[in-house]
């Protein structure tokens, strides 16, 4: 089956999948290139490429999924995975040495998660420089090959804005609870979600946006900060799963539990005691285990030549089928999927 630029599909329930990943941290060089191909070539010809991937932060069930799913795409194509990162620290310059690293290691293609816009290119070029295949997934910069994207932009704040209307009849006060203040992908969300409620939600009051770096108790303890200073709030929207599962945490055991509204970006694993308990009704999500299978294969296709990143490019990704880079070199995997009481204990991740 052939997508252009989303590919509507519903999740798989994942009997099993892992969480864990190796978190590889040595400096030292990698066994699996020669240095001279950059990790090698993948195609038909044996020998996959040798991939370094860059989450946010290690340590997050999000990322530990994603991880996984490049890890088995990579067993599909005879590649290899490195997972390195920055463990507690979200700053713009966190993953700078591990892109250094990479580079100087001579890996095929680096597949990035980048927690800022522009902070990262300098490196990002320096690698491109000599050949490695830059590739972005779940947050994008200003200087990559591809960027593969969890779903489109507008679908993904078009839902979370239609989720928390149901919940609190189209009308009151809602906050955002974000991740780092300069997290591309939360940014674009949250502007998207901003022109909805102004175009189509005129009764609803965004009162004010907070950021709790993706660390669980900082999330915890602005959500305790945002209901303190807005006793009238009827909602919360957090487009980030360490976000949502620590704002279910508070609201789960306080005086707000069934009174105010919580919905966004979450992992099944850790919000179904919270679906199950009454304090969140729905919300929604991407598969991040076929969201990395899709990265690690876009990787796979620039190394081996089979495509360049232009549009209109065609790569095949495995079980997933085939995908056509979209313009400004963007692949999509598809669009947010809700998760609430009736399916939620079909999902693992």
């Amino acid at each position: 089956m052939k997508h252009m630029l989303i590919k509507t599909r519903r999740l798989p329930a994942l009997a099993a999948l892992a969480l864990t990943a190796t978190l590889a941290l040595s400096a030292c060089g990698s066994d699996d290139g020669d240095g001279g191909d950059n990790g090698g070539s993948g195609g038909g010809g044996g020998g996959g490429s040798a991939i370094t991937m860059i989450p946010k932060s290690l340590g997050n069930p999000y990322f530990d999924a994603s991880t996984a799913g490049a890890e088995r795409a990579a067993g599909e194509f005879d590649g290899s995975i490195e997972e390195v990162g920055p463990t507690g620290d979200a700053g713009p310059d966190s993953q700078v040495p591990f892109i250094q690293t990479a580079t100087q290691q001579g890996v095929g293609a680096l597949v990035v998660s980048a927690n800022d816009p522009s902070a990262l290119c300098d490196s990002l070029e320096q690698a491109q420089d000599v050949d490695i295949k830059v590739v972005t997934f779940d947050s994008d910069t200003e200087c990559r090959d591809l960027f593969v994207n969890q779903a489109d932009a507008q679908g993904i704040a078009s839902k979370q804005i239609e989720l928390i209307a149901d919940q609190i009849g189209g009308s009151g006060d809602i906050a955002i609870l974000s991740a780092a203040a300069n997290a591309t992908n939360q940014n674009e969300w949250i502007s998207l979600m901003e022109e909805d409620l102004a175009a189509n939600y005129p009764d609803i009051n965004l009162v004010d946006t907070v950021y709790g770096d993706d660390d669980d108790q900082k999330s915890f303890d602005q959500t305790a900060a945002l209901l303190q200073a807005n006793p009238n709030l009827k909602g919360i929207v957090s487009p980030t799963t360490v976000g949502i599962a620590a704002a279910a945490r508070y609201l789960s055991t306080s005086e707000f539990k069934g009174k105010v509204a919580l919905t966004g970006l979450g992992a099944p694993s850790q919000m179904k005691t919270f679906i199950d308990d009454g304090t969140v009704t729905e919300f929604a999500l991407w598969n991040p285990d076929d969201l990395g299978y899709l990265a690690a294969y876009a990787a796979e296709a620039l190394v081996s030549g089979d495509i360049s990143g232009e549009e209109g490019d065609t790569f095949t990704a495995g079980d997933l089928g085939e995908y056509t880079v979209g313009a400004d070199g963007i692949v999509v995997l598809g669009e947010p999927f809700v998760f609430d009481a009736s399916n939620i204990n079909d999902f693992d991740f």
